[in-house]
């Protein structure tokens, strides 16, 4: 075994990694970018070193950087985590030419499941069932449409260099395929740097299935059994589980097989994800299950698989890399219970989901699940990556078990000022459908205004911020509490009080019973905590404040500092509600901001490439209604 190993990564995968490499004896190796200087991962390791300045492409994404603090700290292997370069084949070869061992596949079988496009005609000369599309050299928007046209509609637009969600998009009628065609080259070619893309069919009702695949040096090849992660938004996953629910031993076996066929075609070394996506309108059966892509690399979601398996995939990764052989066989990897995780967010899920950005003063997350975190709290949540605050994964002898489980730790979630999505988490995972395992790709967007829709304190926590304010106004307070405290009163009863819910008025009914709750005095009003939600209270009213997105006089502001990439209106031009006017780039996502009413655009500033910053106006639309 090697005696060190860089994580060529950062937050939440690298302090994983660093995980079982501490409890291997592995001495560990932080990278990290000005951004990054104090982060939680850092702080993990044993040993740091700085790569670049904060953007991504400066860092994370500079093999020279990482290849060369990856010498300079005397590190023998290099792990890759997942997103950044973990899938660049041109990553692991620097790697190795260095002398240094990679944790992971190797280059060519990288490069050879990298491209969508060449993936599927792999597959097919290797037997595994792919979906019906359409792959070529001939990019032109003729013959792209021509080929949407026949294979028929709705069809999907796919990145051949995609992945992880990007790069995608859906077009179910002729009218809408230039558009589409070229919102997903520009993604692309962002993300990939590769604007090339193929179609496929788009299979109604889709389930998301894939199987977790590892392989060894010496011909071993075997399956981890799959995973479901249906439960998605923007085709980014959102709530994974193991096993797949209605999966019958027939299926699992007829696509674990199709998997190790995918894995073997390419000499497969190492951990690796098949993906599959299956037609469920009639249940799950193997001849409606088709080959989608294979991820060269650990998953996101790969602990329901470690919480269901018992294995730790990390170290299974570590010792291949050694050179051992796989640590267990085929006959020796049982299914045990259920596993369910959920991401949790820096995100508001009632504004479109954008980011929230800033430092996390308060971060208090469940202590009887297991939780794979990214940051601490006092950490910061900056416009430069991803907004995951950590992973909530919950194990249980039941689907049932385990969901219900996951449900309540989401709501148990703690976070100020930052807001989360951890009460649209519990929701989702007490949605009917969902515990009936009802469920397909479309599960979320279907009931977005439910899920997303933010629920208003209870009487009782409303009785508690009410008494709490009180008592501190009885004890003249003015300066914050140092944090938070436990609350309990039984005062007499009063008839009613007027309080301030994050702006709202609101009339609470006080009866004297006793009050108990949790709080956070932070000097301008008191955060109490509810079903997964930061509830400030005031007694004064709200001061007013300019709020981002779109203004009710008109006004389009950018609601997170980021690059705008389309501006797809000119000055002059009439608009109906909804309409997208202008398209920022931000934390690897695209944001659309809409008109906010019918109008004509006019104040139009921004531009393709200009860097913005939170709050900044973009345009205003004036109506013209009478």
């Amino acid at each position: 075994m090697f005696r060190s190993v860089l994580v060529a990564n950062r937050g939440e995968i690298a302090r994983r990694i660093f995980r079982t490499a501490r409890r291997l004896g592995i001495e560990t190796v932080a990278v990290c970018s000005d951004a990054d200087l104090d982060s939680a991962h850092v702080r993990d390791a044993d040993r740091a070193v700085r790569i670049g300045p904060a953007p991504a492409t400066e860092s994370y994404l500079s093999i020279p950087d990482l290849v060369a603090a990856a010498l300079e700290s005397g590190a023998e292997a290099v792990h890759p985590g997942y997103g950044f370069l973990s899938e660049t084949a041109a990553f692991a070869e620097a790697v190795q030419a260095a002398g240094l061992i990679w944790i992971g596949p190797s280059p060519g079988a990288i490069r050879a499941m990298g491209l969508k496009d060449s993936a599927r005609e792999r597959m097919i000369a290797a037997g595994v069932p792919v979906t019906p599309g359409w792959q070529g050299d001939d990019g032109r928007e003729a013959t792209l449409f021509a080929a949407a046209r026949d294979l028929g509609w709705p069809v999907l637009i796919k990145a051949a260099a995609g992945g992880g969600g990007r790069g995608i998009r859906r077009v179910d009628d002729g009218a809408g395929f230039a558009a589409a065609l070229a919102a997903c080259r520009r993604e692309a070619l962002a993300a990939f740097g590769d604007d090339r893309v193929l179609l496929e069919r788009c299979i109604e009702a889709p389930r998301h299935i894939e199987v977790q695949v590892f392989g060894d040096a010496h011909g071993g090849l075997v399956h981890l059994y799959e995973r479901d992660c249906t439960l998605q938004r923007r085709r980014q996953k959102v709530i994974e589980e193991a096993p797949a629910p209605g999966m019958t031993d027939e299926v699992r076996s007829a696509v674990c097989a199709a998997a190790l066929a995918a894995a073997r075609a390419v000499d497969y070394v190492g951990a690796g994800t098949v993906e599959f996506i299956a037609d469920a309108r009639d249940g799950l059966r193997a001849d409606r299950i088709w080959f989608m892509e294979m991820n060269t690399r650990l998953q996101v979601e790969h602990p329901v698989t470690e919480a269901v398996t018992g294995v730790d995939l990390v170290e299974w990764q570590f010792r291949v890399a050694a050179g051992e052989p796989l640590p267990l066989s085929q006959d020796q990897i049982a299914l045990d219970g259920w596993a369910v995780e959920a991401r949790l967010c820096a995100e508001v899920p009632e504004r479109g989901f954008i980011p929230s950005i800033g430092r996390l003063d308060h971060l208090r997350l469940p202590e009887d699940v297991r939780i794979d975190s990214g940051v601490e709290a006092g950490d910061e949540v900056g416009p430069h990556y991803d907004s995951l605050i950590a992973k909530l994964i919950a194990w249980g002898p039941t689907r049932e078990g385990a969901t219900e489980a996951l449900a309540e730790a989401c709501a148990g979630v703690e976070t100020w000022p930052l807001q989360t999505n951890a009460a649209f988490l519990a929701k989702c995972l007490d949605d009917p459908d969902f515990l009936a395992g009802r469920i397909d790709t479309d599960f979320i967007e279907a009931r977005i205004d439910r899920l997303a829709t933010p629920a208003g304190p209870s009487p009782n926590l409303a009785g508690a911020a009410a008494e709490a304010l009180g008592a501190l106004a009885a004890e003249g307070a003015s300066a914050p509490s140092a944090g938070l405290v436990g609350f309990r009163l039984n005062a007499p009863p009063r008839a009613t009080v007027r309080l301030w819910c994050d702006g709202q008025p609101l009339v609470v009914h006080l009866d004297g019973e006793d009050v108990e709750a949790d709080l956070l005095d932070t000097g301008e009003g008191l955060v109490l905590f509810e079903s997964g939600t930061a509830f400030r209270f005031t007694t004064d009213p709200p001061d007013p404040e300019v709020g981002a997105g779109a203004g009710g006089d008109g006004s389009v502001v950018a609601p997170l500092p980021g690059r705008v990439v389309a501006v797809p209106v000119a000055e002059g031009a009439r608009v109906a509600r909804g309409d997208v006017l202008v398209v920022i780039e931000a934390m690897k996502m695209e944001h659309g901001l809409i008109a906010p009413f019918d109008g004509v655009v006019e104040g139009l500033s921004a531009a393709v490439g200009d860097q913005v910053r939170e709050g900044e106006a973009l345009a205003r639309v004036r109506s013209e209604a009478p």
